[in-house]
């Protein structure tokens, strides 16, 4: 019964399809990280990801400048305050424009490849102009600050979010004089702010400020008081494929949200173009997100699509209030803040641009920040949890037929029907190999049309476990029967018996297997033929019960005997029986109730 009760194979073929999963998502440009990863993916429902890089190609370009005069004159000088609190730079600005190498972030970078089309040469204009000082971006304050020098005078510059650097101004340039911002200005930069920003363009203010030097100067207490300079606009092109990716979400049950520090317009209009169908009420900003209590954001959870203008610590909090529903999150993340949403996430997915932080806490790197990649590990993921099911049902429906089948013949007084010695040359033969091939089975086409499981749903499902017990209840019942009858009333000594039961439980296992290919679709709607490691095993494990029959020398280590060819009616017999009962249990369980496996 130890012999019989133990699938020594399910560990060995567990591994292996975890192992062949994790591969073929790198070959998709995803690296798992953990091998745990690679199951809980097929279970994932809601993806949250940023919009910079993973929907959008990355590449930014600068699209336009605008400000109050709009002439040449005054564009360019915006582009000069700009690119000198910018921390990105071109490594070889004297090649070939085609050959320039730029370093640090898309939007930075971008800026400062316009500046020196434009003539603007970053480190020359540093050499006029040292920095002193500086305040680094952070999504809290959304502004970079940068203090320079020039001979005895000292200016700030500062850019960031627009609604922010517009609050904290006080004067605008007009014609180079510094003017008082007045309301009609005001509601006019506004208006050109969101104007812009419905396009789908990333808008960032720019500001400057001349200061006295003094000994004790703080630079964060001199954000206020401005001159306000004007706007620069980039674009972003979508990616076309995170655009099909999004609608293999939703085909296939999981929910694509959106958390970026942008805009809500902005977002608002790649969301669309993305094919999202975003309505304003479906937009939720970081600001109204905080004060809201929890029961009242749980309440308006399943409707927001956006969320815009978010912290670090916001991500946290979505991912608890969707997990508290149940589903299994993947939350894409790039920076150090982002590190507690990534380890909180059921699937921590660092973009491969991101930082060695993000990427030591995540479950999956993007390695090409492409939101496709996620969905493709996601199907690769179900397809992982679809192939553990099918070799959990095959191994463990063998199990429970030789263990039931023992149990009860002790438990009536029979001789034992099969030896010990003859299970372990099932569990060699027929088991060993079949199972290992089903973690090469081909993933099924309608993956992605099946919904995603909640997080609370087991490995070992209630179909499987009615298709486990058709096999050993059903199967039991008919060898026993044959059992009973030969030992009683025919003429053939138990050791005939026992070979013929023997045979019966590998050549039934040999047949189900291919039951086992789908557990969602019945065995002739399925090609049995795509696996060609499962037919050459089952080959192999037929070929190995034959000899074990009728190969003198394994009839002494198995105690079997060779069988008349009407025993063999009798084999296969039971084993096309066993097929049409588990093909009509799944024909109950997935067509007339439309359940999944």
């Amino acid at each position: 019964m130890a012999v019989a009760s133990i699938p020594e194979g399910l560990p060995m073929a567990m591994t292996v399809i975890l192992a062949l999963g994790m591969q073929k998502i790198l070959k998709k440009k995803g690296l798992v990280r953990k091998l745990s990863a690679a199951e809980t993916l097929g279970s994932t429902s809601i993806i949250a990801t940023d919009k910079t890089g993973t929907l959008t190609q990355g590449i930014m370009t600068l699209a336009g400048i605008f400000t109050l005069d709009n002439t040449e004159e005054s564009n360019k000088e915006v582009l000069r305050e700009v690119i000198l609190n910018c921390e990105a730079f071109i490594k070889n600005p004297n090649d070939n424009e085609e050959n320039w190498e730029a370093g640090g972030n898309f939007t930075e970078r971008a800026l400062v490849l316009a500046a020196t089309k434009n003539g603007l040469l970053k480190n020359k204009l540093e050499e006029i102009e040292p920095e002193i000082d500086k305040i680094i971006f952070s999504s809290k304050y959304k502004y970079s600050v940068s203090l320079r020098q020039k001979s005895n005078e000292y200016k700030i510059y500062i850019k960031g979010a627009p609604e922010i650097i517009l609050s904290k101004s006080k004067y605008v340039r007009i014609n180079n004089e510094n003017i008082d911002l007045d309301e009609q200005q005001y509601s006019l930069l506004i208006s050109k702010y969101e104007e812009l920003a419905s396009k789908g363009y990333r808008i960032l203010a720019v500001a400057v400020k001349n200061i006295n030097k003094a000994d004790d100067l703080k630079i964060e207490n001199e954000i206020k008081d401005l001159i306000f300079t004007g706007f620069v606009f980039l674009e972003d092109p979508i990616r076309e494929e995170a655009k099909n990716a999004i609608q293999t979400c939703y085909k296939a049950g999981m929910k694509p949200i959106i958390i970026t520090g942008d805009h809500r317009l902005t977002a608002k209009a790649i969301a669309n173009q993305l094919g999202f169908k975003v309505e304003d009420k479906n937009i939720l900003e970081g600001k109204e997100l905080e004060k809201m209590s929890e029961k009242e954001f749980a309440k308006i959870l399943k409707n927001i699509q956006i969320y815009a203008r978010v912290e670090p610590k916001h991500k946290l909090r979505i991912i608890k209030a969707w997990q508290k529903r149940g589903e299994v999150v993947a939350m894409t993340g790039d920076g150090i803040n982002d590190a507690p949403a990534l380890k909180q996430a059921d699937i921590g997915v660092a973009l491969g641009s991101g930082t060695e932080v993000a990427k030591e806490v995540s479950d999956l790197v993007l390695l090409s920040d492409d939101f496709s990649v996620i969905v493709a590990a996601v199907e690769e993921g179900r397809a992982i949890l679809d192939n553990i099911r099918k070799v959990i049902t095959y191994l463990l429906s063998d199990s429970f037929t030789e263990i039931i089948l023992i149990s009860i013949s002790l438990l009536a007084g029979f001789p034992l029907p099969i030896t010990a010695v003859q299970i372990l040359w099932i569990n060699l033969i027929e088991d060993g190999l079949p199972n290992i091939a089903l973690a090469f089975e081909p993933k099924e086409k309608d993956l992605m049309d099946q919904k995603p499981q909640k997080r609370n749903v087991p490995l070992l499902t209630k179909e499987m476990k009615v298709i486990i017990f058709i096999i050993g209840i059903v199967t039991d019942i008919f060898l026993l029967l044959i059992f009973f009858w030969l030992n009683n009333y025919n003429s053939h000594d138990l050791q005939y018996i026992r070979t013929i039961i023997f045979a019966c439980l590998a050549i039934d296992s040999i047949f189900y297997v291919f039951c086992c290919k789908s557990l969602r679709q019945n065995i002739w709607h399925i090609n049995i033929f795509n696996n060609k490691l499962l037919l050459i095993s089952a080959l192999i494990g037929f070929v190995g019960i034959v000899a074990a029959i009728y190969v003198p020398f394994l009839n002494t280590l198995l105690g079997t005997v060779s069988l008349h060819l009407s025993a063999w009616y009798i084999i296969l017999g039971v084993a096309v029986l066993n097929i049409v009962l588990i093909e009509t249990a799944k024909h109950y369980f997935i067509v007339r109730h439309n359940t999944e496996i």
